[in-house]
């Protein structure tokens, strides 16, 4: 979200107004200040409102721009000369962020005025009686209104505006849609849809189908997050079904097809066949969406008459829709209207999913249009794959006209999950750090036998691939944030990648070692051996298959995931590069747990005494403690998110067992290591008898 009012619209969206601090009148109510711009040099006038009245200091905070005092508070500024309405910020944690804009271009008036004319009978006058159901005249919602504007547009329109409405399109296309004129758009569509819906013809129904075009494109959506009616997207919906509702089908169908708006008619009755409406449409760059709505043979047996059958799609409007749900559900799929007789009750729909996660549940929902929120009572599940979704809904043609499907987000947005992160990363740079400082302080007295050196050197490349990969997580976060380039988050992408399959790998290399000093105790192995396979597992693995990674998807653009500095999912799956690996590496060291649990529990087996039992037990929960974080184990309780995705606990206690890693590497893989503990006393008596010496 733009913040402040150097965010403001001062014109066109690329002429944005930058504030200089320059007090013109410091003793009057309102303040006035100085803006500059290479075009022109308006003063604009600030007015502060909240619900106690502003004195000296506080209004200052306001108009200089310094960080606001009470939060709620509402800073008002009006757009600059060319445009009308006002831009509206709002005091969030000392910071003014931009709450509506309401600057607009557009003289939608006229516009509706030129077409209201082309309505009456008579195209040769003024048409008298036009003006008297004409909701703009004299100003009003739509735009200021000027003396003479009407009378003026009036007789253009009569001469220049066909029955289609196509004389007002370039005047709509021309504007920038920015929120102001998106607002005002949205009005002149409502009062097109109740007061010129009759005979709603193929061109009447194209030229309304561009102007709501121009403000569903996927490269504005950002901007409806600022329309000052925050049911903006509700009334466009209700406009659009409204005045499709009323369009003539020429030979029994009709389609008419834009980049964010398509719509389908079909005249139906009773013998028909099943009927079917097949849409893909363009969401974004990125690619076409699909949808799907059939009618089927048994409801279309209900008909008593011949009638007709309409229906529109919308695959950007989902994201504007507000979901005013307790759950932070997401819409998942293009937005289908269905405007139907009475008498059927069911239908079918399909939704291609935007983002295909397998594993987050899908909910079928229809749109309130009373309420204005989406309902599941609407719709039930029929299908449900890692595409798409079938959904059976009824048709309601009061409340239930426009139906798609919501997705729960893979992780709960919660700020405990960021501190625990936060808190926890750090932590563990600090704990990996001194584990590293004690193996260099004590390497000497705990690799004298071979086994020994084999385990400490791994460990010793477990923490370093660990402490790397942290701290190339926090410069990812910084560089997406930063918004740097491109190039520059990929090669953060890349090495974190490949750090942190080193790090399973070395887990991986460790588990084996453990498995070699339990099963094969009359095979040994050389150091340098051991240093070969112990390398190529650790680090030549996960090179290879980060540069493989890399290579197949970079060329698509599909190497990177959107908003992030990580791995591809939807696109290209390039995140099954470091998952697969992962969790083949964690099954395995699994096994190797469970050898180690069923070695060390073995030795009480016949025997009677209850505190062998009592000392096997022990043995076998230590081994378990100090081998879980060290083999990654803690990464396997991922899969409990995965199966209830929505589940705030899961997420928690994966996100401590995880974020903590390094501190549990220092305390089970070093301090809690007898010969490493004998090794530091030793350290610290040397050190101190020889300061003793010193000193005497």
């Amino acid at each position: 979200m733009n913040k402040g009012p150097q965010a403001l619209h001062s014109g066109p969206q690329k002429d944005i107004c930058l504030l200089k601090p320059f007090l013109v009148c410091a003793k009057e109510s309102s303040f006035t200040y100085l803006c500059e711009h290479s075009l022109y040099v308006p003063l604009l006038i600030f007015q502060v409102l909240s619900n106690e009245s502003k004195t000296g200091y506080e209004q200052d905070a306001c108009i200089n721009l310094i960080p606001c005092q009470d939060n709620g508070a509402i800073c008002i500024q009006p757009c600059s000369p060319s445009f009308h309405g006002e831009t509206s910020f709002v005091c969030e944690d000392r910071k003014w962020q931009m709450l509506s804009d309401a600057c607009a271009s557009l003289d939608v008036q006229s516009l509706f005025q030129r077409i209201s004319q082309s309505e009456l009978p008579c195209s040769g006058g003024h048409g008298g009686g036009a003006g008297e159901h004409l909701p703009f005249v004299g100003g009003g919602k739509l735009g200021p209104g000027k003396p003479g504007d009407g009378a003026k547009h009036f007789g253009a329109g009569n001469h220049s505006c066909q029955a289609d409405f196509s004389c007002i399109i370039p005047d709509i296309l021309s504007s920038p849609a920015i929120p102001g004129n998106i607002a005002d758009i949205v009005e002149l569509l409502k009062k097109i849809s109740l007061l010129l819906s009759e005979n709603v013809t193929r061109g009447k129904m194209q030229s309304y189908s561009r102007i709501a075009n121009h403000i569903l494109n996927s490269s504005i959506i950002s901007n409806w997050a600022f329309v000052k009616d925050r049911n903006a997207g509700s009334i466009l919906l209700d406009s659009v079904n409204l005045f499709a509702g009323k369009l003539l089908l020429r030979n029994g169908s009709e389609s008419i097809q834009e980049p964010f708006i398509a719509t389908k008619g079909y005249s139906i009755h009773r013998n028909t066949s099943g009927k079917s409406f097949d849409f893909s449409m363009e969401f974004n760059s990125t690619g076409n969406i699909t949808g799907h709505v059939v009618i089927p043979e048994e409801e279309l047996l209900r008909l008593p008459r011949a009638s007709k059958a309409i229906s529109v799609a919308f695959p950007t409007l989902g994201v504007i829709l507000e979901t005013n749900r307790p759950d932070p559900a997401v819409v998942n799929g293009m937005v289908l209207s269905v405007l139907l007789p009475e008498e059927l009750q069911n239908i079918l729909l399909t939704f291609e999913k935007l983002n295909k996660l397998e594993q987050v549940g899908a909910q079928c929902v229809g749109w309130h249009s009373a309420e204005r929120r989406w309902d599941p009572r609407a719709c039930a599940v029929r299908v449900h794959n890692i595409s798409a979704v079938v959904c059976v809904c009824a048709h309601r043609r009061r409340t239930y006209r426009a139906f798609s499907i919501l997705m729960a987000p893979a992780v709960p947005r919660s700020s405990l999950l960021d501190y625990i992160t936060r808190v926890g990363l750090g932590l563990s740079i600090l704990s990996l750090v001194l584990c590293l400082a004690v193996e260099a302080v004590v390497w000497q007295h705990v690799t004298k036998t071979e086994i020994t050196y084999m385990r400490h050197f791994c460990l010793v490349n477990i923490a370093a691939s660990l402490l790397v990969a942290d701290v190339l997580f926090i410069l990812a976060a910084i560089v997406h944030n930063a918004a740097l380039n491109y190039q520059l988050c990929v090669a953060a992408t890349f090495f974190l990648h490949f750090f942190y399959l080193a790090l399973f790998f070395w887990m991986f290399t460790l588990g084996l070692l453990i498995l070699y000093g339990l099963l094969l105790i009359f095979f040994k192995i050389t150091r340098s051996v051991f240093l070969a396979a112990a390398f190529s597992i650790g680090y030549g693995c996960p090179l290879v298959i980060s540069i493989l990674t890399v290579a197949i998807t970079e060329p698509k653009n599909g190497y990177l995931r959107s908003g992030a500095c990580w791995l591809n999912w939807y696109e290209t799956k390039a995140l099954l590069a470091f998952v697969v690996p992962a969790l083949s590496i964690i099954v395995m060291n699994l096994i190797v747990v469970i050898v180690v649990v069923v070695k060390t529990g073995r030795s009480s087996i016949g025997e009677g005494c209850k505190s062998q039992d009592l000392s096997s037990m022990i043995r076998v929960s230590k081994n378990v403690a100090l081998l879980t974080p060290l083999l990654g184990l803690t990464w396997g309780f991922g899969l409990a998110t995965i199966i209830d995705s929505r589940s705030l606990a899961f997420h928690v206690v994966f996100a401590l067992l995880n974020a903590f890693q390094g501190f549990f590497i220092l305390l089970f893989g070093t301090l809690l290591d007898r010969k490493t503990r004998e090794a530091l006393r030793m350290n610290c008596f040397s050190s101190r008898r020889k300061w003793g010496l010193e000193k005497s």
